[in-house]
């Protein structure tokens, strides 16, 4: 992709992802971090995460996805573990909630324009990186990352459920070894997914028994 098209691209989606930030914001009228991230080629090519101090966490993804799924555009709203919320506004905290540079100046290469952004009643800060050697930043990015992997699990097995029940044993074999990996944040979030997989006879036992198995070891009940 020309670099032309990639400034291009990065321009209209922190744009889109700004405004969807800026919505979530002043509805709940709360303190808010959001995790946007842009990479041409990728799967998906951008996502937005909006965590508010308190209710409901949104996610937003789009542009290129696999060619099974149902639609360039994704938004879903979910419920986020109180350990996990707090866990981000502490690392924002500490992060001095983005008011200055976290962008190393150091030449790697690239893995995707990341933006962490913060509003409150005295702040609205933005800031966006390549890569940081900032230990916080670090650790906020790997979690909504996990926390990306996770809502997108969740997108391709409704999909596949509905669609191409025969790709569910594939896409929820992996799904277990990266929970096995420690590379998913937040399962619960997508447990009603896979409650009606672990619930539906007309799929074989190997595929409900995975199902089931993904939510025992998040500690989920799994439905009889």
């Amino acid at each position: 992709m020309p670099v032309s098209e990639i400034r291009s691209v990065l321009r209209i989606s922190l744009a889109l992802f700004a405004v969807l930030f800026s919505l979530v914001a002043t509805a709940q009228n709360v303190p808010t971090v959001s995790f946007g991230f842009i990479f041409p080629g990728s799967e998906p090519e951008r996502y937005e995460i909006v965590v508010p101090s308190q209710g409901e966490a949104t996610y937003l993804s789009g542009g290129k996805v696999a060619a099974n799924s149902d639609g360039d555009d994704f938004r879903t709203s979910f419920q986020l573990s109180q350990t996990t919320r707090s866990r981000i506004f502490d690392l924002a905290k500490k992060a001095d909630f983005f008011q200055a540079n976290l962008d190393s100046k150091k030449r790697v290469a690239s893995t995707g324009a990341k933006t962490l952004r913060y509003k409150d009643d005295q702040k609205n800060t933005t800031q966006t990186y390549n890569y940081s050697t900032i230990a916080s930043v670090q650790q906020l990015t790997e979690l909504f990352q996990d926390l990306s992997t996770t809502m997108e699990f969740g997108r391709r097995l409704d999909y596949f459920h509905r669609y191409q029940k025969l790709a569910l044993d594939a896409e929820l074999k992996r799904m277990e070894e990266m929970q096995k990996d420690n590379s998913l944040a937040e399962v619960p979030a997508v447990a009603p997914i896979l409650s009606q997989i672990v619930t539906d006879s007309t799929l074989i036992n190997p595929v409900r028994a995975r199902a089931q198995r993904i939510l025992a070891v998040a500690g989920i009940i799994p439905p009889q």
